[in-house]
């Protein structure tokens, strides 16, 4: 496993050189990522536990860094990281199986056609 301390340092070095050569990236981003944030129709806790579940379905160690120690200074307990998670493992999951039927379609779609093209 990462230090994953460290790994935020070295981390948060790395977007502060990016930041310096393309500061309107970081600009964008921020922009982006404070969107709705002033509202309380979520709180920060939940959004930082949406925040888990997607960095982990996106694979992005760095999100799952930054947006833990956020969750956790928003009150999340370790019960509620979890059961977020369990909701992004369960959302992978629904989605490998609901994508699986697009294999059977192209599948049928590319036999019709060689049956078509054959005869």
């Amino acid at each position: 496993m990462l230090d994953w301390n460290q790994y935020q340092k070295e981390l948060g070095a790395r977007l502060k050189e990016l930041s310096g050569l393309s500061p309107d990236t970081l600009k964008g981003y921020m922009t982006l990522s404070g969107a709705n944030k002033e509202t309380t129709h979520l709180g920060e806790k939940t959004r930082q536990l949406i925040s888990l579940a997607v960095a982990v379905t996106t694979r992005c160690d760095g999100c799952i860094v930054f947006h833990t120690e956020a969750a956790i200074k928003a009150g999340a307990t370790k019960e509620e990281i979890s059961e977020a998670l369990g909701v992004a493992v369960g959302m992978n999951a629904g989605a490998a199986l609901i994508y699986s039927t697009r294999v059977l379609d192209a599948y049928a779609a590319k036999t019709e056609h060689a049956a078509t093209t054959a005869g």
